[in-house]
Order: structure tokens, then C-alpha cells, then sequence
């Protein structure tokens, strides 16, 4: 934390320094990258950023990333020994947000230049952006998908509420569209383009069609001009659906479901005692959202290395075959690892290494009929069809002792995992953005395996995350940061 001079003193802020150092707080005396609190005491959010921004050592990023709160946060937390909730008495009001001109430097065009925490102050924006991004993306405008969503990226990593349309002026990327909608929310309370969106029977078709595993916007679009607007009327066709959309429609109720921590926990203790039965020393690691600091996702993901380079290597196969034959595998497609063949070209989207992406049966208690009755919703997966490990058809849902989970396996070698944890951590949002400075800023190709220098043909080594950043000259951005 940094607490502000202005108004308290420089006495008593040697005092709070001192106390708070005292019980373990980290407090720094002069703004930096690690700062997450500015601490200020009869002082207004407009009047803290204002004497901040005259600090020679703050850079624009900290404003926007930091939290700015008032002494009784301060005093709370030392009471409770333990960094507390921001609660909205303690935040400090903005209403300027930052002072004429400087609005633009203040916040860094690229979302892995900020710091996005899971608290969003601003959800009512970035909820309506969203939904034109979607209805963006069902339409294949990429431009436009892509200027809601770096609009709401902005907006999620500031650390108050805004308020005046005004208080934007010089933000990165806002054109006049997203100013339009903010505005329209921030005046009535709702945007009509996007009630209209939403209301409209395409829009949700392909919202219902696209949460179906296996399914894309372009299958999505097929389907809905065939005149199927229900998950019913998909199964009642004579479509001929790929092995993941027949399984994405037996399960789909289960895999739409969001999966907690709890439940990820429970899968990485399956998946351990498998890749250990046959390599000792792996090492296993949870990514995307939930080393992100989320509590739900729609999916588990696992890096396992080996500290010997080479051991890895075939450790897939020998882990699904496990599973399987434990009755835990409800789907299975494997992937070898690509990677040499493709070394040196730019992908932005997809890695090439060894990987399984599953459907594995998560053991629970029996779930209550009258709790999960959207089983029978749409001809729901309910007790589910016959398949690979699955429930008869004439079982009842009540008698559905497990949960069908999608479980993701990526097999990395150690020199490479510094990188992989870097692309399977996201947000997608987050990795994109961090690939397009590396292009843009740095003349450099960024993927989950490698940072590569084509002019100088070098490639950078990394033994951690935080290498990477220094490689591309950019403050690091812990995991839970990276909500972007």
C-alpha cells in the first residue's frame, strides 16, 4: 500500500508506516509497480489522483490500477491483522477521473499493460459491451467484436464506478459507438441496441447453439437457417452431429453447468494419483480461470511437466487409459504434440503440444429431482443417452450420482512451461493482447512455447512467468490480475 502525505502529514504517516510494518503490511513510501492500495485520509478520489499525478514516479498504469481507499480501510485492516474487502464506504469517489489531457496516457492501450482484478466496479457496462461483442462475433465482424471487448477490458481494470460519459474522453479505442451505448446506460439505466439484441430469436439461438460442446458460431448459423431454434428440435433432426456435439448434447446440461473450485479440486486428485501411478515427480499445475482467482468455470485445465525434459513425453495416453478403465472417461481426443513442425510460425491461437481434451464423470451425491428439475428442459440430457461410461436411458435423473465434467490435459515439456502457463492461464483477452504488443511493440512472435525474435532469429528462454515479462519490458501482472 502507499498512503498519501496530503492532509495527514508527514508525522502521522511515518506512524501508519511504522504501525502497519509492525503487523506485516508491505508499505511503500513512493508509488511503484507493487502498489495496490493508495491509502488517503480528508481527501477526495479527485484530489488524491491529482496529487499522485504530480508524483515523478508514478506512471500512468498505477493510477488505474490501483485501488484508491480511505483511511478507515487502513485502520480496519490493521484491527483484523489481514488485508480486508474494499467495501463501497471505504472506496474514494471519482468524478474527473483524471485531469484534462492526460486521460489518454493514463491508461495503456494494451490490456497486458493493466492490472484487471475480478472486482469490477463497472458490470452494467462491461455486461451490455459484452452482449454486442457476442452478437459481433455471431455475425463475424472481428473489427467490431474486438472494439466492444477492449472497451470493456478497459473499463473492468478501473478501481471505481464510472459515472459521466465525460470522464472517458481519451480513452484507448473508445469510438463513438461504445460512447453511445455507456451513455445511453448511464443515462436510462438500459441501451435499446442492446435490448433489442437480446430479445432478438437469432441472437439466442445461437447463444443456446454455440454453449453446446463442439459447436461453432459458423455450425451455430448453419443450423438456425435450417429453421432448429431449440436443443429439442436439434435432436428430434436428422443432423449429422460430430462425436463432440453428440456428446455435447448428452451432457449438456451437466456441461453448462459452471464447475466450482471444490469440484476442481476433487478432479485434480483423479488426475494426480493417475499421472503419478506412472510419473513420479510430474508436476501438475491448474490454469485458466481458476489460477485467475475465480471461484466457477466452464471447464478444468491441467499443465503436467517433468523436471527432466524427455519423461513426459506419451504420459497422455497412459493417464486417459487409466481413467478409463476406472469408468471416469465419458470422452477422450487426444492430440500429439506438432510443435517442431510448426516452430517458427505465428500462432495466435492455438499451441501444439501433447494434449487430451476430456469429458471425465465426476463422482458426487445423488442429485434431488426437485432440485435439478431443467433436466427434463428441452429434452434435456437428464440421465443422459447411452455412451461411453454413461447412464442407461431408463435411469432417472435422481439416480444420476455424478456430473460430466470437461476436463482439458496438456502435457508440457519443462523447458516450455513457463510459456504454457503464461497462454493457459488467460484471459483470452489478456493472452491476445499480450501477443499483439510482442508483434506490434517488440518485433517479436509470442505463442505458448516460445518467444522468438525473427529478425535477430533468437529465441528467449524463460524459467518462470515473470522472465517473460522482463522479455518484452513490461511490469509483471500476477495471474489474478489478468482478468482482462
Amino acid at each position: 500500500m502507499y498512503l498519501v502525505e496530503r492532509r495527514m502529514g508527514k508525522s502521522r504517516r511515518a506512524l501508519l508506516t511504522q504501525l502497519a510494518r509492525n503487523k506485516g503490511f508491505r508499505v511503500d513510501t513512493e508509488l511503484s509497480e507493487s502498489v495496490t492500495h493508495i491509502v488517503s485520509e480528508n481527501n477526495s478520489g479527485d484530489e488524491v489522483l491529482a496529487f499522485v499525478e504530480k508524483q515523478s514516479t508514478v506512471s500512468g498504469e498505477r493510477l488505474s490500477a490501483a485501488a484508491l481507499v480511505d483511511i478507515t480501510w487502513f485502520t480496519d485492516s490493521m484491527g483484523a491483522g489481514r488485508l480486508l474487502e474494499i467495501e463501497t464506504r471505504h472506496r474514494l469517489q471519482v468524478k474527473s477521473v483524471f485531469s484534462a489531457g492526460a486521460s489518454s496516457a493514463a491508461i495503456p492501450t494494451y490490456a497486458c499493460q493493466r492490472r484487471t482484478t475480478l472486482n469490477n466496479h463497472n458490470k452494467v457496462l462491461t455486461d451490455a459491451l459484452k452482449i454486442l461483442a457476442e452478437n459481433a462475433e455471431y455475425y463475424e465482424s472481428v473489427g467490431r467484436y474486438l472494439a466492444f471487448t477492449r472497451v470493456s477490458s478497459i473499463l473492468k481494470s478501473l478501481p471505481y464506478a464510472v459515472t459521466s460519459v465525460d470522464s472517458l474522453r481519451g480513452f484507448p479505442g473508445l469510438g463513438e459507438h461504445c460512447r453511445k451505448v455507456i451513455e445511453e446506460i448511464l443515462e436510462d439505466g438500459v441501451c435499446q441496441e442492446v435490448e433489442s439484441v437480446t430479445q432478438s430469436q437469432r441472437y439466442q439461438t445461437l447463444t443456446l447453439f454455440t454453449s453446446i460442446f463442439g459447436v461453432g458460431v459458423k455450425t451455430a448459423e448453419k443450423w438456425y437457417k435450417e429453421q432448429h431454434q431449440t436443443l429439442a428440435d436439434l435432436r428430434a433432426s436428422q443432423i449429422r452431429f460430430t462425436k463432440e456435439q453428440q456428446v455435447g448434447l448428452q451432457y449438456y446440461e451437466d456441461l453448462t453447468t459452471p464447475v466450482t473450485r471444490a469440484e476442481a479440486d476433487m478432479i485434480r486428485k483423479t488426475v494426480e494419483e493417475a499421472v503419478y501411478r506412472y510419473l513420479p515427480g510430474a508436476v501438475i499445475t491448474l490454469a485458466g480461470g481458476f489460477r485467475r482467482g475465480k471461484e466457477t468455470g466452464h471447464d478444468v485445465d491441467f499443465l503436467i511437466t517433468h523436471p527432466e525434459e524427455g519423461k513426459e513425453k506419451g504420459l497422455v495416453t497412459k493417464v486417459i487409459q487409466h481413467m478409463a478403465s476406472q469408468g471416469l472417461m465419458l470422452y477422450s481426443d487426444e492430440i500429439g504434440n506438432s510443435y517442431q513442425k510448426c516452430r517458427k510460425q505465428e500462432t495466435s491461437k492455438f499451441d501444439h503440444f501433447e494434449r487430451c481434451f476430456t469429458i471425465v464423470k465426476l463422482n458426487q451425491e445423488p442429485v434431488n429431482a426437485a432440485v435439478s428439475g431443467n433436466d427434463s428442459r428441452e429434452g434435456g440430457q437428464g440421465a443422459g443417452g447411452q455412451g461411453a461410461g454413461g447412464q442407461g436411458a431408463g435411469h432417472r435423473p435422481e439416480d444420476k450420482h455424478w456430473k460430466a465434467v470437461r476436463v482439458d490435459l496438456v502435457i508440457v515439456p519443462i523447458s516450455q512451461f513457463a510459456y504454457a502457463l503464461l497462454g493457459w492461464t488467460g484471459s483470452q483477452l489478456f493472452e491476445r493482447e499480450l501477443r499483439r504488443y510482442a508483434k506490434n511493440c517488440k518485433h517479436m512472435i509470442l505463442t505458448s512455447h516460445a518467444l522468438y525474435h525473427p529478425q535477430q532469429n533468437e529465441y528467449f528462454s524463460a524459467a518462470a512467468e515473470e522472465e517473460i515479462f522482463a522479455h518484452l519490458e513490461l511490469d509483471y501482472i500476477a495471474p489474478w490480475e489478468r482478468n482482462a
